[in-house]
């Protein structure tokens, strides 16, 4: 009996020790290699939501740049037209003093007992351009500039987001035109 149980001893140590192997083997066989695959997929998946991430962020900001730069770009076109339409402005009411001046100096001419130098001491004409204007006439034009102004810059901010970071000088600094009237030309 004691070669019986010897022998059935040493079978159950092989089974034993077989079922240990194909576990161990099953395990770094067939586990193992399926967690690092697991693990790969993992971090490529990471890898790739990281660099959407950065390619979203990319855009968003490149976009927010665009909207910066167009928005500085009409904040310049509103800035650029609110000089224009001030000179335009002062240059129409020249217009109209010297046009004003030259029909009553060429009323003044028609007079048969009036000389032209008479005529040119009592109207003389003031330049069709860069003329003097009365006082309330250049700072009514001046205050409507500087509203445009204001104006522009608030469509600024708007489009920012209410950021005051935009203007690279004060409002002030950027006239062309002084605010006040033009000196008086003098005449001869």
């Amino acid at each position: 009996m004691a070669s019986r149980v010897d022998t059935a001893l040493k079978l159950s140590l092989a089974v034993a020790a077989l079922i240990a192997g194909s576990g161990i083997g099953w395990y770094y066989g067939v586990v193992l290699p399926r967690q690092a695959a697991r693990e790969e997929a993992r971090q490529a998946v990471e890898r790739d939501a990281e660099q959407s991430r950065q390619k979203a962020a990319e855009r968003a900001e490149a976009e927010a740049k665009k909207r910066q730069e167009s928005a500085q770009l009409e904040y310049q076109d509103c800035l650029n037209f609110a000089e224009l339409s001030y000179k335009e402005r002062w240059t129409a009411s020249c217009h109209a003093q010297h046009d004003a001046d030259v029909a009553a100096f060429e009323d003044c001419a028609d007079d048969l007992f009036a000389t032209e130098e008479g005529c040119r001491a009592k109207h003389p004409i003031r330049p069709e351009r860069d003329c003097a204007l009365p006082a309330q006439t250049a700072q009514s034009y001046s205050d409507a500039r500087e509203q445009r102004k204001n104006e522009c810059l608030a469509r600024l901010q708007s489009a920012q987001g209410g950021g005051m970071s935009v203007p690279q000088q004060p409002i002030q600094q950027q006239q062309m035109q002084p605010t006040a009237p033009l000196p008086q030309p003098t005449y001869q």
